[in-house]
């Protein structure tokens, strides 16, 4: 970043990004006019599709770390977590960004999307995920001024920096009650959901799953930014915070064989069909793996770290695929396969975040906020 102007480094990734952003931009304004039948798979049988179970209740999860960060860093107090705080937080704004974009695409006469603003449907949980999630984005968005009011509206810093502990206890509470309301969302589908992932104890899951991706994921965006601008995280600090989700990991693996014996559906655990299959890949590769990784000598290296990221990350990725798909897919009168213009979305969203962050990382102070600070 130059002191004159605002940078930005064309690469060839990032030239295709910006070609799959347009392609995205583009499909989006299609689908805004002619509707969602012309552009997806969607169907009576299948209302949720791609950008609901992609989209929005994985991006949810994904961008976790914020309020984990937050809470650990801001309410605990420890400092040693500081050099991630801020790349993590602007991860999680990102993220909510997205899902608010991928929301929005989703609904069917989008020109009605301010309705649950004044029609107010005190019992729904989707109404409480609409308001949550609305006030928690609007909330991020607020807590960015603090970053970038050092480059652009200085005099309104200080008012920014004033108002950050506020708005940091507010951001706390709003992500653990859409996160566990997103899978409150399928208490209703006692009868469609299949057993191995339905529960009384599935907002549960959903809110534990939330704060242990996000240290997976901050080690994740770390490494991947630490080897595009040469700004390497502590191995401490990464392997610190892996252990604070590894315990998270625990309690949700004692509660998941509780819950399985419980409701006696251990013989579907080992069943071998796809359901048993993929329940068991989600499981072990997410969950048993990356807590033998993180308890273990592997989380010592940043390789080791790496993969524990990308295993937990990929192992709830897959939870939610499996709740939205795998588990509903015996109910469901029709099959449902995204078409090509719902992965060009989902796809072209992902890369908009990524070209945003790099923007961001490159004209303001994210990486380095750690060294000034100090």
């Amino acid at each position: 970043m130059t002191a004159q102007g605002w940078s930005f480094r064309m690469t060839p990734i990032r030239k295709l990004l910006i070609l799959l952003a347009a392609l995205c931009l583009g499909v989006v304004v299609f689908r805004l006019v002619t509707g969602l039948g012309t552009v997806t798979n969607l169907n009576d049988d299948w209302p949720w599709g791609l950008w609901i179970g992609f989209d929005v209740l994985t991006g949810v999860a994904l961008a976790g770390g914020g309020y984990f960060t937050a809470i650990i860093v801001h309410v605990l107090h420890r400092d040693k977590y500081l050099p991630i705080a801020r790349a993590a937080m602007l991860t999680s704004l990102l993220g909510y960004l997205l899902v608010m974009a991928g929301l929005f695409l989703d609904i069917g006469q989008w020109f009605n999307f301010w309705r649950p603003f004044v029609s107010w449907g005190h019992t729904s949980v989707l109404f409480e995920v609409f308001w949550c999630v609305s006030c928690y984005t609007t909330v991020q968005v607020l807590e960015f001024g603090e970053i970038f009011t050092e480059r652009v509206g200085k005099k309104w810093h200080n008012a920014f920096k004033t108002a950050m502990p506020f708005l940091l206890i507010i951001g706390i509470i709003f992500p653990t009650l859409h996160q566990s309301s997103l899978g409150g969302l399928y208490l209703v589908a006692v009868n469609k959901l299949y057993p191995l992932w339905w529960s009384t104890l599935i907002p549960y899951f959903f809110l534990i799953s939330s704060f242990f991706v996000g240290p997976a994921m901050i080690c994740v965006e770390s490494t991947l930014a630490g080897n595009a601008y040469n700004h390497k995280v502590p191995v401490e600090v990464l392997r610190g915070l892996a252990r604070i989700g590894g315990w998270f990991m625990i309690l949700y693996l004692i509660l998941k064989i509780f819950d399985l014996s419980n409701r006696n559906v251990w013989n579907l655990v080992f069943a071998g069909n796809l359901e048993a299959n993929l329940f068991l890949l989600e499981l072990v590769l997410g969950v048993i793996v990356p807590i033998l990784i993180v308890f273990s000598g592997m989380s010592a290296s940043r390789s080791g770290l790496f993969i524990y990221g990308l295993l937990v990350s990929g192992g709830v990725i897959l939870n939610r695929m499996n709740v939205v798909f795998t588990g509903m897919s015996g109910s469901a009168g029709a099959s449902y396969f995204p078409s090509i213009w719902e992965w060009a979305v989902s796809i072209g969203l992902v890369s908009i975040g990524v070209l945003a962050y790099c923007f961001i990382v490159e004209n303001f102070r994210i990486l380095g906020h750690d060294e000034h600070h100090a």
